[in-house]
């Protein structure tokens, strides 16, 4: 009779009696090597310090415009790296008001929320659509909206401003809108295309079972269990929209039509020789903290949705 118990691989041992009993086989597991250990630990460290290394270089000029929009345009020339000696909000309440950073942000969110709202409707019927139905030109409708993200916005700039006018779309805000869903409208698709594949299609399948319309089953089961990768998309497109300058000057050229980035060139192009340094930095914060706000309220979801995918 032989019993094995985990030692060295090879060595036998006399038998408990140490005489001519039965002989016991140990085999011992080898010892954690500990050049592996301090590999992965120069690695943690190495790993840690460039994430270090990016956060400062990220949030640095974040920290430095809103200081800056607190100081006096003095002292942004005089001691540009010091805190403010006091906090002027005086430059948020200029920029707001005599620079007009109130009507631009205003017209900004109508634009953004209508085109933003109007893009995840139609590009997660659209990507439904295509990822659960088969019908002939699938394949080839979803390649268009592939092709249209490759496509340079700047090649389609002249034909559009004449689209635009002959519909009598130019400076206006629905037109804007229009526009700012046919340009986010490709990775929109593409990318709820191959969330909606990921889901399952037995709960679709029992709701057709239970008498529910394709409609129903799109707007109260599967559009719902989408919800991470629509939130995902929807910032990205925030992002995008909110930071667009190149259609809107090209198609919005009315004073009181126009939104934030427009404004904010506007008020650093306008100053001349004398310069609101002060009240520039604070619009630049105020177009700014938007964006900052949904990132930091959504930033779960975000994740949540583009990991989704990589796991049936």
């Amino acid at each position: 009779m032989k019993t094995t118990d985990t030692a060295t691989p090879g060595v036998e041992t006399p038998g408990p009696s140490g005489g001519s009993g039965p002989m016991v086989t140990k085999t011992v597991a080898p010892a954690p090597r500990k050049d592996s250990k301090s590999e992965g630990g120069v690695l943690n460290v190495f790993s840690h310090g460039v994430l270090i290394i990016w956060a400062i270089m990220v949030v640095m000029p974040l920290l430095w415009a809103v200081m800056t929009s607190f100081k006096t345009d003095r002292a942004i020339f005089t001691s540009p790296w010091s805190l403010p000696d006091t906090l002027h909000f005086e430059n948020w309440s200029r920029a707001w008001s005599q620079a007009h950073m109130s009507d631009y942000f205003m017209n900004t969110i109508v634009v953004v929320g209508g085109s933003l709202i109007g893009t995840l409707l139609l590009g997660s019927m659209a990507a439904y659509v295509l990822a659960r139905f088969d019908f002939p030109g699938n394949r080839f409708i979803y390649f268009l909206f592939i092709g249209g993200m490759s496509f340079p916005i700047i090649l389609a700039l002249v034909p559009l401003f004449y689209v635009m006018q002959n519909m009598a779309l130019l400076n206006t805000p629905h037109g804007l809108i229009l526009v700012y869903i046919a340009y986010s409208l490709p990775f929109t698709v593409f990318f709820l295309t191959a969330f909606f594949r990921t889901l399952p299609t037995s709960v679709a399948e029992a709701a057709f079972v239970d008498g529910a319309s394709h409609t129903r089953t799109f707007f109260q089961v599967m559009l719902p269990m989408a919800k991470p990768g629509l939130i995902s998309v929807g910032i990205f497109n925030f992002l995008g929209q909110w930071n667009q300058y190149l259609l809107p000057t090209v198609l919005n050229t009315e004073q009181d039509q126009k939104v934030l980035s427009q404004g904010l060139v506007q008020l650093a192009t306008s100053q001349g020789y004398k310069g609101d340094w002060s009240g520039l930095f604070a619009g630049l914060v105020m177009a700014m903290l938007p964006v900052l706000a949904a990132y930091i309220i959504f930033q779960r979801q975000v994740v949540a949705g583009l990991t989704a995918g990589a796991v049936k």
